[in-house]
């Protein structure tokens, strides 16, 4: 099943995958929310899915699927190349992840592995991937040192309050701000505020509370 909002990439990739006889498209979709619809009552194999559709996007499309444990194998088909979007799909549980650049031979290759029940990265984000599980590893290691109270003064940091704001809202002093923060950059090696909402951001601390 193609779930692309495009019609024009819909139509080629139908073109493609049924040329040799060898795969048969059972429906398209143009949304995540028709795809969820449809996926149901066409009940294909591998599901090729975009990133950026309206309203619900691949990401989402496929943490329902997820959540709803239907039995379709995901590969992800997306121009987007940055390790975020990859990480965040593997962690969902994706079986697939290819960019829209690739030769048609890649593609057939990387359905047929998945359906065969192995997961396929293309080659070329697998060094990207791999660093940024490492240094996700280390961040766990970095969080596991942040008490309760540094982890939600780190929020309020992330969400662009000053230390008054943060004070308020914690129902402590501004003097016990400064020190929180202090321990929080010296914990997650960071130098400034900045940094530091980085960091936040990117181990969906802000997620926590």
């Amino acid at each position: 099943m193609l779930v692309d909002d495009h019609a024009l990439i819909r139509e080629g990739l139908r073109q493609l995958l049924e040329f040799d006889g060898s795969i048969e498209v059972v429906g398209e979709a143009g949304s995540g929310e028709e795809c969820l619809v449809k996926i149901k009552s066409t009940k294909p194999q591998v599901l090729l899915l975009d990133i950026n559709m309206p309203g619900m996007n691949g990401i989402e499309v496929l943490e329902e699927i997820k959540r709803q444990k239907l039995d379709v194998k995901v590969l992800i088909l997306t121009v987007h190349n940055e390790v975020e979007y990859l990480l965040k799909a593997v962690d969902i549980g994706v079986d697939g992840y290819l960019l829209k650049e690739s030769e048609y031979s890649e593609l057939k290759r990387a359905i047929d592995i998945v359906m065969d029940g192995e997961s396929y990265i293309q080659p070329r984000l697998i060094p990207a991937l791999n660093n940024r599980l490492l240094s996700r590893d280390v961040d766990k290691d970095k969080i596991a040192l942040l008490t309760q109270r540094e982890l939600e003064v780190l929020v309020q940091v992330a969400n662009g309050m000053i230390n008054k704001e943060i004070a308020t809202s914690l129902n402590i002093s501004e003097r016990t701000v400064k020190n929180h923060i202090s321990n929080i950059f010296k914990k997650i090696d960071v130098s400034d505020r900045t940094q530091a909402a980085v960091f936040a951001i990117r181990n969906d601390i802000i997620k926590l509370f």
